[in-house]
């Protein structure tokens, strides 16, 4: 028997589901005509340039890279192009965005999946990594940066003392990323909505650091540590 609160729950997930397909139908109909309006293939084997690819990110990633937090999409501005291009890459194979639960990752894997050539994915990883970066300002505050520094010393292993990341390691730079958008991605990977795809190398790598956070208090912790690091 389902009681009121289930049904509650159960429409609730049902309209943000409805909301996230209808965005991305949204956004697809915006790349293909964005595409479809390029004059003339560039150089490369690339069907576009990084602006025009970029038009798309735009609309929910912001004209400047800076994210949306309404809108749930991190700011990717001044991102290595290794690691914009690995993600893109990840999204088009279902590495990423696959699972019925990561309704941010759904939205984004359908605009991955038009970007067809591989030409393109390269062309749009480096405009994002020319963008300027920018430090958002903290928003959570239910946190203690003090016991996020604690936590964080097994990630600077792989993400650098101060989160500024390590091509070596694949693991991205935090400075620049919103401290909502980390804790989001810490708790996915807690619960398996993120870095259980088979195929998913790195993120598979990730999961098990954290599944050592022991609450969600933890993870707010680290992502307050890392929004504050210098």
């Amino acid at each position: 028997m389902l009681y009121g609160s289930d049904l509650d729950d159960m429409m609730t997930t049902s309209r943000r589901r409805s909301r996230g397909a209808a965005l991305v139908g949204a956004l697809t109909s915006v790349m293909l005509l964005a595409l479809s309006a390029c004059d003339a293939a560039p150089a490369g084997g690339g069907t576009a340039s990084g602006e025009q690819l970029y038009q798309l990110c735009a609309q929910c990633h912001g004209e400047n890279g800076l994210g949306n937090r309404f809108a749930n999409t991190p700011a990717i501005a001044g991102l290595p192009a290794w690691y914009v291009e690995a993600q893109l890459l990840k999204f088009r194979s279902g590495q990423r965005g696959s699972h019925p639960d990561d309704l941010t990752g759904m939205q984004m894997r359908p605009i991955a999946r038009t970007l067809v050539n591989d030409a393109d994915i390269k062309t749009i990883s480096e405009q994002v990594s020319k963008m300027p970066r920018f430090r958002p300002e903290p928003q959570i505050k239910d946190a203690d940066p003090a016991r996020g520094s604690a936590l964080y010393k097994p990630c600077a292993a792989c993400h650098g003392p101060n989160g500024e990341g390590n091509e070596g390691t694949k693991a991205p730079p935090l400075q620049a990323q919103s401290d909502w958008y980390i804790a989001t991605q810490l708790t996915h990977f807690r619960k398996g909505i993120r870095g259980t795809h088979p195929e998913d190398a790195t993120g598979g790598m990730m999961r098990p650091q954290a599944t050592m956070l022991p609450d969600d208090a933890a993870v707010r912790d680290i992502a307050a540590f890392i929004a504050r690091a210098k």
